[in-house]
């Protein structure tokens, strides 16, 4: 094993705080990265690693390393992704992060287009709604909605947005009559959405007269997933506010029914968000791309004029 192989792995070793989850995301058997790290602290006579039971942790010698590793690993890759050769070519592992909704109803519909023009690829995707920590759960990029607060190490670009929708079934609406205005919403109740940054349910927020106005609602019942939450709506056990590309084709197909479409939102954009480094991998460049187009072909349905 060469030096630079060593500092790839060291460098995972320290990204991943792992060496078990470095080992399975380069596909190499535990010992060896193990082994390759111990090789390189005897190449270069120093520890680079203080390792417990329960965590590991740089020394100063590793701090000092460690960044030089990653400017020197990044430099290499620019220069491979700067000619037209395979090395230049969308290759490898990708792991993306996003909610089961958007996959379900965006992404998988045209990933067989993704994986005809990137062959090389080797694409897992996972599904949730929490907030990842990209580098120490080796995922290379998520995508999400709402305005991304502001980090020193992620890069968010906005690859599209969609609208807010108040909506229920016509069998709740039935039996509890529809809401005309704000004030209305005092005499129903909704279903929650358990939002995992706050651990509390979201608040429905309007635009009346150019000002914010949050409303707490009356719940019955919190869920923590996009698609379990459209079904209860479905099912009449309150109304619901999800994404217009969530519900679009329940409310063209009358299943559900819109209300207060006269009290709306500021549109909630749609964003990748990845590691700030000073150079994008051409895999994920490829994603982030791919999947920026796919949005944006898709944002002309999510309108909701005339339903």
């Amino acid at each position: 094993m060469n030096r630079l192989q060593w500092m790839q792995i060291f460098a995972r070793v320290v990204d991943m705080q792992s060496f078990s989850r470095a080992a399975e995301s380069l596909s190499l058997p535990p010992s060896r990265v193990t082994r390759a790290v111990k090789e390189l602290e005897a190449f270069l006579g120093v520890r680079l690693l203080q390792r417990t039971t329960r965590h590991i942790s740089l020394t100063a010698d590793g701090t000092l390393y460690y960044d030089h590793c990653r400017r020197l690993l990044a430099d290499i890759e620019a220069v491979e992704a700067s000619f037209p050769g395979s090395a230049g070519q969308p290759r490898g592992r990708l792991r993306v992060d996003m909610t089961l909704s958007l996959a379900r109803l965006v992404v998988l519909p045209s990933i067989k287009d993704f994986q005809s023009r990137f062959p090389d690829v080797e694409l897992t995707l996972t599904m949730s709604d929490r907030t990842v920590e990209l580098v120490q759960e080796g995922v290379d990029c998520v995508i999400r909605a709402g305005t991304p607060e502001d980090s020193p190490t992620l890069v968010a670009k906005r690859i599209g947005a969609f609208d807010w929708v108040t909506c229920a079934s016509p069998e709740y609406l039935e039996h509890h009559g529809t809401p005309t205005s704000l004030e209305d919403l005092a005499d129903h109740h909704a279903v929650g959405y358990l939002w995992s940054r706050t651990g509390r349910s979201l608040e429905w927020n309007f635009v009346v007269n150019g000002e914010n106005r949050s409303i707490r609602m009356r719940e019955r019942l919190i869920v923590n997933d996009t698609d379990a939450y459209v079904t209860c709506g479905l099912e009449g056990l309150g109304l619901i506010r999800p994404g217009s590309y969530m519900v679009q084709q329940h409310l063209a197909s009358g299943r559900l029914r819109r209300v207060l479409a006269d009290y709306a939102a500021p549109a909630a954009p749609l964003s990748v968000l990845y590691p700030r480094n000073r150079h994008l991998s051409p895999t994920v460049r490829a994603f982030v791309d791919w999947v920026g187009d796919v949005v944006r072909k898709a944002e002309a349905g999510w309108r909701l004029e005339g339903i």
